[in-house]
């Protein structure tokens, strides 16, 4: 279990990536539809959670589709991760590595990162928006029953299964990032070799973002209840601890499971 809190370990000691964490949690917290979510939250604890298909779809999705702005918030949001990413993944690959901080060779790391976290990006885009489409078509379907207490029982049974299976996506992937950085794999490779890392550690990382993802969900639905601006800052808060948790665990996780050497940690008291 260890493991699993190497990533944050890492974001503690090191507060120099917060940086890169800004502007993607501040497209992200654009991106959500807060008054869908509030018709979302406000229904379910007073009684009446039935929605139509649409509206859940919002308050799921990050995909704004309430106004243009809404729009060019989520453009810029997919956009700002692959960037940022791209830079956050190269130096704290390079630190991880050699030790060192320092900002030299981030051009060329980043050009060389930037397709495949743009792919990766990409992939996780689609799963989650499919994840948000089928949640929201279950969800309407049982909205539909009469009896108040099934449908109850039936959102958080539905909302938990369906999470899981998404985390579950979420996990074939998760070190084919890192894996093409340290060995330059071709894409296949890299996916096989990284799927099999993943093996010994898939379901620990699967309940542990089960729990962050339950736990970001139920307070931004608590959060919804407040001041629009109060709520966008919450969320950019929140964002930023979980795209930093996601990202840097990516790479403890590599390293560990590829069982190589944390340069950080072994010359950390040399004040690189």
């Amino acid at each position: 279990m260890r493991k699993l809190f190497d990533g944050w370990i890492y974001l503690f000691r090191n507060l120099w990536v917060l940086p890169f964490a800004v502007m993607p949690a501040v497209f992200l917290a654009l991106s959500l539809d807060l008054s869908a979510i509030g018709a979302l939250v406000q229904g379910f604890f007073t009684g009446d959670p039935r929605l139509d298909f649409v509206s859940y779809f919002r308050a799921w999705s990050f995909i704004r589709v309430d106004s243009v702005l809404g729009g060019v918030y989520s453009v810029l949001a997919f956009a700002c991760i692959v960037i940022f990413t791209s830079f956050l993944l190269t130096f704290v690959e390079k630190h991880m590595r050699i030790g060192k901080r320092s900002l030299s060779g981030g051009y060329q790391g980043f050009v060389n990162i930037l397709f495949s976290v743009f792919v990766v990006t990409l992939v996780y885009t689609c799963l989650y928006e499919l994840y948000a489409l089928l949640l929201s078509a279950l969800l309407f379907v049982v909205s539909r029953i009469q009896a108040d207490a099934v449908v109850y029982i039936l959102f958080i049974v539905v909302f938990i299964l369906l999470t899981w299976a998404l985390l579950y996506c979420v996990t074939v992937f998760y070190l084919w990032l890192p894996c093409r950085q340290m060995t330059g794999f071709g894409f296949y490779n890299a996916f096989v070799y990284s799927y099999r890392l993943m093996s010994n550690v898939r379901w620990n990382l699967i309940l542990s973002y089960l729990i962050s993802v339950t736990a970001a969900f139920l307070l931004l639905g608590a959060f919804s209840l407040l001041p629009e601006p109060l709520f966008r800052i919450i969320a950019v808060l929140l964002f930023v601890l979980l795209y930093l948790s996601f990202c840097i665990r990516m790479e403890t996780t590599y390293f560990e499971t590829d069982k190589l050497d944390r340069e950080d940690i072994i010359h950390s008291y040399r004040g690189y």
